[in-house]
């Protein structure tokens, strides 16, 4: 079965809501292709590996996480950019990309869907004055310690996690956010939890676990960021009744 562009393009507006953040690129159709969509791959970065898999599977529609256009970045389409948008346009594929939409969404996002994996409950949501939270907190289904806890993380993200120990004997209340999140580490502080969890760890991350006596887990940018762009592929294969198949470009960062 086959939907048309704007009836996926509506789909996820309603869905992730773009116009709600700030962001560092445009959310939404980046890459207009085909006028209709029937089979979406999803990946978490357009790299030209995951553009030639959509291609290799017959796809009319990538969705990812990690997009193009970024504030900041040269705006000229040449080389590594130009053969990117080369390949989606020439193979008349759509490019949709939600980044901090799809991090905060509250059952699909990437945040819901790694404290799923790992028995997190959420119970609030923070953030800094005038942005929008981003930073889940919540408890661990049953009581952990600093070992038990990164081995768990290891385990169900099937990666080595960095993890620089604090001082809580017992971990109850834990914080996350996927990503390059270890900027709101000072957040996770001031709000009273045992541990915090993100994607990847900073020079003063260390020093902050160590001073406060937060515990403190980078599994992984790419590892943590898996999950939600799967969940939103598999609403949307369910709700438009058309084909969506996940593909994990590996990427140790």
């Amino acid at each position: 079965m086959a939907v048309s562009l704007k009836e996926l393009n509506t789909e996820l507006t309603n869905l992730l809501q773009p116009e709600r953040f700030k962001d560092y690129c445009p959310n939404g159709l980046q890459l207009e292709g085909s006028n209709t969509v029937s089979k979406i791959v999803s990946g978490v970065t357009a790299s030209q590996a995951l553009i030639d898999a959509a291609i290799e599977r017959g796809a009319d529609t990538l969705l990812v996480h990690h997009g193009y256009f970024w504030r900041g970045e040269d705006q000229t389409i040449v080389g590594m950019k130009k053969k990117r948008v080369q390949s989606l346009l020439s193979n008349n594929i759509n490019l949709f990309a939600y980044h901090l939409p799809l991090d905060a969404h509250l059952e699909l996002g990437n945040n819901a869907q790694l404290g799923k994996l790992l028995n997190l409950e959420r119970k609030e949501t923070i953030g800094r004055p005038g942005d929008l939270p981003l930073v889940a907190i919540g408890e661990l289904s049953e009581p952990s310690d600093f070992l038990q806890l990164s081995g768990r993380i290891s385990d169900k993200l099937n990666r080595k996690v960095i993890a620089v120990e604090g001082r809580r004997s017992v971990i109850r209340r834990v914080a996350w956010c996927t990503g390059a999140a270890q900027n709101y580490f000072d957040l996770a502080v001031e709000a009273g939890v045992d541990a915090y969890i993100t994607g990847e760890i900073s020079e003063p991350s260390a020093h902050i676990a160590r001073e406060s006596g937060v515990h403190f887990f980078a599994a992984g940018h790419h590892a943590t960021e898996r999950y939600g762009v799967q969940a939103v592929g598999e609403y949307l294969a369910g709700k438009l009744a058309i084909d969506h198949e996940f593909v994990d470009i590996d990427n140790p960062a």
